[in-house]
């Protein structure tokens, strides 16, 4: 998993594979998913991130298990 803040257009894009792009959806206004060729979801886009969480350039990961 990557996590990628682009402050010039102001995305945060959480990659969970590597797999291909082949179909997004705009869920809601402001978050894209992406989708593989089998519809595994490939990645999480938030638009206008700045907006949606105070610094999206310190992001916290918690992994349990």
């Amino acid at each position: 998993m990557k996590i990628i803040y682009d402050q010039e257009v102001d995305i945060l894009n959480i990659e969970l594979t590597e797999n291909q792009i082949e179909e997004s959806d705009e869920d809601k206004p402001v978050v894209i998913l992406d989708y593989d060729a089998d519809g595994n979801l490939v990645s999480i886009e938030i638009l206008d991130a700045s907006k949606r969480m105070p610094i999206p350039r310190t992001v916290e990961v918690d992994m349990v298990g």
